[in-house]
């Protein structure tokens, strides 16, 4: 019984080393090949997640697949850009003011377009892109007229997303658009609509307007300036810029600046790093009504030319300033000079008219002047110079 058993137990004790051993040999063997299954798993996985995307695409109707393809191929390349100022209070204490807005990435290098207002005055500015990476960004410049600036981070061997710039010469009302920005602060928000109106001339301040504005009734609220406008085909077509509103929040009517306008404010800046903007040199005071009867001028309206700055277009061109100063109730006006009332055949009412049409030429080009110089009509060619300090 007991050899038998012993030689039971020596069969036991060899079987469990037989099964342990290949349990070994297995696990090993298995742990050798481990990495590719891993790799296998992980590609499944993949495969797994594009065919969900897949089915939730094909879910999608064309409208919602329109919305969505735009937001992959341009949500990367929006920036949320924040800056930092220093104020002083009432006495005199410095107290630090943080802003935020929206820009966009519009090459490889790292330039990004943004509206002008965003970044003014600030003393750093820091960009965070759509997929979180954060970078000190540098003011490069801006034209302050028409609210547009540039600035520009170092990417430092990353791989940039940049958005197509599109053409806003050719937009139709009723075009579908798509606005991306950080309205409050939230990153990459999407809001879509169509383009409600083109060719509005919007006054933004006294001294900036955006000129041939797109209005757009796509939801545009406080931290969406900068961002872009978006066409279906996801080429920005405009720079979402300022909204009207009785409360401070959206209304349904939004301007963007037209690309075209920036594109050209953009290479100027990035080749020369200034704006070449176009100067006429004449200070100038508007005339109308009964002023115009009062000062007994030839025409109801126009700009009367108190003086024209010596050396400039206007004064070589033979434009008179005045030449005596009287008092119309609180003012005094130059009086004497030619009175302004056409700019290549455009009626000028007010000194905004005439920066509308000067917006639209560069430096050596040519406008005719309609004025009067006394009682009489003449048509005065001026060639256009380059504003001083532009």
């Amino acid at each position: 019984m007991t050899v038998q058993r012993n030689a039971s137990i020596t069969r036991m004790l060899l079987a469990c080393v037989v099964i342990i051993s290949g349990a070994y040999w297995a696990g090993a063997r298995w742990g050798q090949r481990q990495p590719i299954g891993v790799a296998a798993v992980q590609r499944s996985a993949k495969d797994v997640s594009a065919a969900n995307v897949a089915a939730r695409d094909a879910a999608l109707t064309d409208e919602e697949a329109i919305n969505v393809r735009v937001y992959r191929q341009v949500s990367p390349a929006v920036a949320n850009i924040l800056t930092k100022a220093t104020e002083y209070d009432f006495f005199m204490d410095p107290v630090p003011v943080e802003g935020a807005g929206s820009g966009f990435v519009i090459d490889d290098k790292g330039y990004i377009l943004t509206n002008f207002h965003v970044v003014q005055e600030a003393q750093s500015i820091e960009v965070v892109l759509g997929d979180q990476s954060r970078y000190p960004a540098k003011f490069i410049g801006a034209d302050q007229r028409n609210d547009v600036a540039l600035v520009k981070i170092e990417p430092k061997g990353k791989h940039l997303v940049a958005l197509a710039l599109g053409d806003s010469a050719g937009l139709q009302v009723g075009q579908k658009v798509l606005a991306i920005g950080n309205p409050f602060g939230f990153q990459s928000t999407l809001t879509t609509g169509v383009v409600s109106a083109i060719g509005r001339t919007v006054q933004t301040s006294q001294t900036t307007f955006i000129d041939e504005a797109i209005q757009t009734d796509a939801a545009i609220n406080r931290g969406n300036s900068g961002g872009p406008l978006i066409n279906s085909r996801g080429e920005v077509i405009g720079i979402n810029s300022a909204i009207y509103t009785p409360t401070g929040t959206t209304a349904g009517i939004g301007f963007a600046i037209p690309i075209n306008s920036a594109k050209r404010i953009a290479h100027d800046l990035m080749t020369d790093g200034r704006v070449h903007q176009a100067f006429l040199g004449v200070q100038t005071i508007s005339v109308a009504g009964q002023l115009a009867e009062a000062l007994d001028l030839p025409a109801q309206e126009g700009l009367l030319v108190e003086s024209a700055t010596k050396g400039g277009p206007a004064a070589v061109a033979g434009i008179h300033g005045g030449d005596r100063v009287v008092r119309a109730g609180m003012q005094r006006i130059a009086i004497g000079g030619d009175l302004i009332v056409a700019v290549d055949g455009n009626k000028v009412a007010s000194p905004f008219d005439l920066n509308i049409i000067l917006n639209r030429k560069r430096p050596g080009d040519t406008v005719t002047l309609t004025v009067y110089r006394g009682a009489k009509k003449i048509d005065l060619p001026v060639k256009l110079a380059e504003r001083p300090g532009s």
